[in-house]
């Protein structure tokens, strides 16, 4: 460790002197104005102190459960007692100890409560929002849960509204998420296995998967690359993504992230890991297909019927969104022989007086649209939608009034705009935003060929993706006939029998052949 640029001596356990133990945390900390440190003689006239740092802690707990108590019941006597029995230096002074004095847990009444000689794990403790009791001649410290700072209540998730669903979504601490996710799945077999990761932040992360569901080779390799994070912050769930995912030069996300519990308790029954982040709401989950983008948690609320066509829609949109531009620019560049004669006069005499060819034309637009979406995201909620709505119609029609841009492309950008909007991820809506850019500067190179070829390029790309394993393209490439059940259409819940087959999971059913019986009859 170092002070002030200075190497700082680190005892090895803490000491038997509470005063020698405060001066070191002071000193290691360097003494900052919200480290609380409470001196006071126990019951017995014992020295003792409680460390924690205000606005992290229930002040209530340690004043009325932990220093109260011990001012009126006594200190560490038994403790050492204990200790003295275990290693068989019990002294007739001390052999009624255990008998004349309860345990600290029952002095306290406190359920997390544990002892800790590690200095490490005792600084942790506190600056995780913990406490830390020192008491005279007793080298072990008592780490005493008492988090209490304010948190964000739960709320519906702003960037995954549903009609026809729950409306709670994940908040800030790591704790309520894991208690959203129990709420749902109250299976034995659900893991929490924590993680702290950042050599200075010390973040909290937990690895939730179903024990008996999940591949268990699928879990040790999210652990593994888990384990291989070191960097001194991980900001938020986005930090661990781009660390743990397979091709960090691809544009596309190879990790869904949500604020939907309800998401992530779906995933896990399906056999699929999720990486719980402390200090965001937007969690993780993995391995992931390209289908999983247009597929939303309102699928499975709703007829499978309804499901079916929104999904369908979901791709039409997503193909409207990636290459609507493109042809404009190729037909209207390349291949004017393709539009039929109406159509085509029509839109030659909008374009009549336009200065621009038609690439520059959508180059502008598409521009314009895209800084008009990041202006109405980072303005205050009040204004920012009135900014995207005003702003497109206003810029819109000045730029058709002034003959900079023809009305036929105002209503391409338009459409082009609403079909990204019925994109279920927002990630992927960005990466589908910047392909389309790529498709433009296709087209406008080599026309229909370019986007041909710019597709074709991108379906290889898409075909050699990984998502911790699993094929980005499954189960259309390689095929998987028995996952198509709940891929761009959705069967019956009844018949939804199986997991997904690409995920490899330990058990493959999720519906009795019994109970589909029944209900089949």
């Amino acid at each position: 460790m170092e002070h002030n640029g200075q190497p700082l001596e680190q005892p090895s356990i803490p000491s038997a002197s509470v005063r020698d133990n405060m001066a070191y945390i002071k000193q290691l900390l360097g003494a900052p104005s919200d480290l609380l440190i409470r001196t006071f003689l126990t019951a017995e006239g014992e020295k003792a102190a409680v460390v924690c740092i205000e606005g992290l802690v229930d002040k209530q707990v340690i004043q009325n459960q932990v220093i109260s108590q011990l001012m009126l019941t006594g200190g560490s006597s038994f403790v050492r007692s204990e200790q003295r029995e275990k290693t068989g230096q019990m002294d007739d002074e001390h052999s009624n100890s255990m008998f004349t004095h309860a345990s600290e847990t029952e002095r306290l009444a406190l359920q997390d409560m544990r002892n800790s000689a590690d200095w490490d794990d005792i600084v942790l403790t506190i600056l995780s929002g913990d406490a830390a009791l020192f008491i005279e001649e007793m080298e072990e410290v008592i780490l005493i849960g008492s988090k209490g700072w304010k948190s964000r209540a739960i709320e519906e998730p702003q960037t995954e509204s549903i009609i026809r669903g729950p409306r709670d979504g994940f908040t800030e601490d790591i704790r309520t998420n894991t208690t959203l996710v129990r709420r749902r799945i109250r299976d034995p077999h659900l893991r929490f296995d924590s993680f702290c990761i950042g050599r200075r932040s010390r973040k909290d992360i937990v690895v939730a998967y179903i024990d008996g569901v999940v591949n268990p080779m699928l879990v040790n390799e999210v652990k593994r690359r888990i384990n291989t994070i070191d960097m001194d912050d991980a900001e938020g769930s986005g930090f661990i993504e781009q660390w743990i995912q397979d091709h960090y030069w691809s544009p596309y996300p190879q990790i869904i992230n949500t604020e939907r519990p309800d998401k992530v308790a779906g995933a896990l029954l399906q056999g699929r890991v999720a990486v719980l982040v402390d200090g965001t709401p937007f969690q993780l989950i993995l391995p992931i297909t390209i289908s999983s983008f247009i597929q939303s948690p309102e699928d499975y609320y709703q007829n499978w019927i309804l499901a079916s066509v929104l999904r369908i829609l979901r791709v039409f949109a997503v193909f409207v969104a990636l290459f609507l531009p493109g042809l404009y620019i190729a037909l209207l560049e390349y291949h004017h022989g393709m539009l039929p004669s109406k159509l085509a006069f029509s839109v030659a005499g909008t374009r009549e007086g336009v200065p621009f060819p038609a690439v520059v034309e959508t180059f502008l637009m598409e521009a314009t649209l895209e800084l008009l979406r990041e202006a109405g995201v980072r303005l205050p909620k009040s204004i920012g939608q009135t900014i995207g709505v005003v702003g497109g119609l206003v810029i819109g029609e000045a730029a058709v009034t002034a003959g900079i841009v023809s009305p036929v492309m105002v209503v391409i950008v338009a459409v082009t705009a609403i079909a990204s909007f019925a994109i279920p991820s927002y990630g992927f809506a960005i990466s589908i935003r910047l392909m389309r850019f790529l498709i433009m500067i296709a087209a406008s190179v080599f026309g229909l060929y370019g986007i041909v070829l710019a597709l074709i390029i991108n379906c290889i790309h898409l075909v050699n993706l990984r998502s911790f394993g699993i094929p980005y393209t499954a189960p259309l490439a390689p095929l998987r006939l028995s996952d198509w059940r709940d891929l761009i259409y959705r069967l019956p819940v009844i018949r939804l029998s199986h997991r997904p087959e690409i995920l490899e999971p330990m058990d493959s059913k999720r519906l009795s052949k019994g109970s589909k019986g029944k209900r089949s009859q």
